[in-house]
């Protein structure tokens, strides 16, 4: 408290993403309040002031990691570049992502591995991240047909999904295994499938 009586002003946006930090590195069953507390620099009465629990400070990370990351995909598949380049691009920047030193693999694909079926709200950024996502995808391979750069006479909706199932099965196996060259088969094989 400062001499006034009120608390210390502190930065919810770097309170957030200390947080999320934790539960991204640990999981949310295994992160404890005394993690929270020493990754934000937040006392305990501060961070259940502020974010109500433990469950609902999990939220806001989920939504905040959501927000962050959705952009910056659709930033990729929104270039004013060829179709097949935008895609393969997005294959691409989820190999150097998974493949950096410090990768910890997709928060929301941790999330949902760990809680997707028992956590309603996990099930809900994850969907809201997927359908965005979709809804992307489905936009650049429609104007990828129309414009002849995209022949296959498969539907629009059927490719967009058929590239987030290799997309996720990419970042999945990518933070399992490991294996760079099967990543990079990955990304060959679905560049392949969108012919």
């Amino acid at each position: 408290m400062s001499k006034s009586g009120r608390p210390r002003e502190f930065n919810k946006p770097e309170v957030l993403d200390a947080a999320m930090n934790v539960f991204w590195l640990k999981g949310y069953e295994a992160c404890s309040t005394e993690d929270l507390c020493s990754s934000t620099g937040l006392g305990r009465g501060s961070l259940y002031n502020t974010f109500g629990s433990k469950h609902e400070l999990y939220e806001q990370t989920l939504q905040r990691y959501h927000e962050h990351w959705i952009e910056v995909q659709t930033s990729i598949l929104e270039r004013p570049v060829p179709v097949k380049e935008r895609l393969r691009s997005l294959l691409e920047w989820a190999v150097e992502k998974d493949f950096e030193d410090s990768s910890k693999g997709c928060f929301l694909i941790n999330a949902t591995m760990e809680r997707g079926r028992s956590d309603s709200i996990v099930e809900i950024w994850s969907n809201r991240h997927v359908e965005r996502l979709e809804s992307v995808l489905l936009c650049v391979i429609e104007n990828g047909k129309q414009a002849g750069e995209i022949t296959c006479n498969r539907p629009a909706l059927e490719l967009a999904r058929t590239f987030i199932c290799s997309y996720y099965g990419l970042r999945t196996l990518n933070v399992t295994t490991r294996n760079r060259d099967m990543a990079e088969q990955i990304v060959e094989g679905t560049m392949a499938s969108i012919y």
